[in-house]
């Protein structure tokens, strides 16, 4: 039996990672993908524009 409980926690993480990736795909694109891209682009710019702004401006 103690091949038993040498195999079981690596199934179980094994279908954990399954059910994950899983969970992942499927939760990809939908209703809400426009504005969850539309948050990241406005983030994105945020913080492009944050930086721009602590940049020293001189020659």
């Amino acid at each position: 039996m103690d091949y038993v409980a040498a195999l079981v926690p690596p199934v179980v993480m094994a279908a954990a990672f399954i059910a994950l990736v899983v969970t992942i795909v499927k939760s990809q694109g939908g209703a809400n993908k426009a504005k969850e891209d539309a948050l990241v682009d406005a983030a994105l710019a945020r913080a492009e524009a944050a930086e721009q702004a602590a940049k020293p401006t001189g020659a």
